[in-house]
């Protein structure tokens, strides 16, 4: 199977999951028409798709769509199957927007699916060569933070307060006193006017280069560079890196598949990647895509940190669907140097610690990012460092929470704060 692309996509219909899955095989690759001048028998077998193995799951009663879709209103029972169908790579070539547009987008508009989505993507070792993948990913991340036998602690300055550059400074002035790993703008903070990147990078690089010059560590602060001009995205990246910086957020369905691309390949800095708009594609259990497939696409394209919410995150997401997440960044695509580094985030605190420790099977490699959870707590941003980092030496120590914080202050206000360990910030 090394030349060829299997995609796996779980299938809904009232009708036959064995039919249509030949129909996806034919749509997507040969289609319908026949006798097309130059098209012949062999030239047709060497570039179609074809069915691998289709397994049925048990039936549902409600489709993925409303019943008002055409053909589906007077079924009683909606037939569930997942099939497995490879695509020639001579028929599709190592193009991710090729991939998408072959193998993925397509197959949503066939009218007989109540219900379709990609659940598995497997690509020959012909990708390796043609995408970067991570030029950072875990091991320079942690080689960047200096952070090493535990997870990278970090915080998040929000745009909604409004802050003004020199504002946002004196914020990362207490967090990096502290001792806290990595800062992050919010997604939603890239040049403003009241707090352009030029300006935020001049007030809050000297902080963090002062701090290393005093202690030897360096901060990873992530500003936000996202643009939808590639040319100017790469700007922003420069003013970061030629400052000294070592992080940039990058939300990835916003710049798309080219925007990464150019930028990756030019780039200096750890790309963290946020997922905002991935919600659209996943959100509904019967369409869109699994994380397993999106996270593989971002991470050809070289991302070197991914976000995937946590442990009762403050978004819809399910923790199951946290996990799942988690495991997927762990699989190596070809070589275990190509993983982003996790991100656990939204709505995390310390409180969270055990059960994260104990759902991602014990791993300490992980970024663990807490907005509120760092810079609500009750006696400043400082103390909320101080209280996260505490959580985790307890997670990891086998401690309960409670018995902890009766020697670590910091440790037992955020839970006062927070309302106890099963609570998100």
């Amino acid at each position: 199977m090394s030349d060829t692309i299997v995609v796996t996509y779980r299938i809904e219909t009232p009708g036959d999951p064995k039919r249509l899955a030949a129909k996806i095989a034919s749509d997507q690759s040969t289609g319908t028409f026949v006798d097309l001048p130059g098209e012949t028998p062999e030239l047709k077998a060497r570039v179609a798709a074809r069915v691998l193995d289709v397994r049925q799951l048990s039936p549902v009663a409600e489709p993925g769509f409303g019943r008002d879709h055409p053909g589906l209103a007077h079924a009683a029972l909606f037939n569930r199957a997942e099939a497995d169908i490879a695509f020639p790579l001579e028929a599709i070539g190592t193009d991710l927007a090729a991939l998408m547009t072959i193998a993925i987008s397509g197959v949503y508009s066939i009218r007989e699916f109540s219900g379709v989505r990609v659940t598995g993507l497997k690509l020959p070792d012909a990708f390796k060569d043609a995408h970067p993948g991570p030029q950072f990913g875990i091991a320079g991340s942690r080689r960047l933070t200096g952070v090493y036998g535990r997870p990278i602690i970090g915080s998040i300055v929000k745009p909604a307060l409004g802050l003004r550059p020199h504002e946002t400074a004196e914020i990362v002035r207490g967090l990096v006193e502290a001792g806290v790993d990595f800062i992050k703008d919010d997604e939603k903070l890239m040049s403003p006017a009241y707090s352009s990147l030029a300006d935020r990078v001049a007030a809050i690089m000297p902080i963090v280069l002062d701090a290393e010059q005093r202690t030897g560590r360096k901060v990873m602060y992530a500003f936000g560079i996202s643009a939808a001009d590639p040319e100017v995205m790469l700007r922003n990246h420069d003013i970061v890196a030629d400052a000294g910086g070592t992080a940039a957020v990058v939300n990835i369905n916003s710049v798309g598949f080219g925007g990464m691309s150019f930028l990756r390949k030019r780039s200096r800095l750890a790309l963290h990647a946020h997922r905002n708009g991935w919600d659209i594609l996943t959100r509904h259990a019967a369409l869109g895509m699994d994380f397993s497939v999106y996270e593989t696409l971002w991470r050809l394209l070289g991302v070197d940190q991914f976000q995937i919410n946590g442990i009762r995150a403050k978004y819809w997401e399910p923790d199951e669907s946290f996990v799942r997440s988690f495991q997927a960044l762990q699989r190596p695509l070809f070589s275990p140097a190509d993983r982003p580094l996790p991100v656990v985030c939204s709505g995390q605190w310390g409180g969270q610690a055990p059960d994260t420790f104990a759902a991602t099977g014990g791993s300490l490699d992980l970024l663990y990012l807490c907005g509120g959870g760092v810079v609500s707590h009750p006696d400043g941003p400082a103390a909320g460092v101080r209280a996260v980092r505490q959580a985790w030496e307890a997670a990891v120590a086998g401690i309960d929470l409670a018995v902890y914080a009766k020697d670590h202050p910091e440790l037992a206000r955020s839970i006062e704060k927070f309302g106890g360990a099963g609570e998100s910030a």
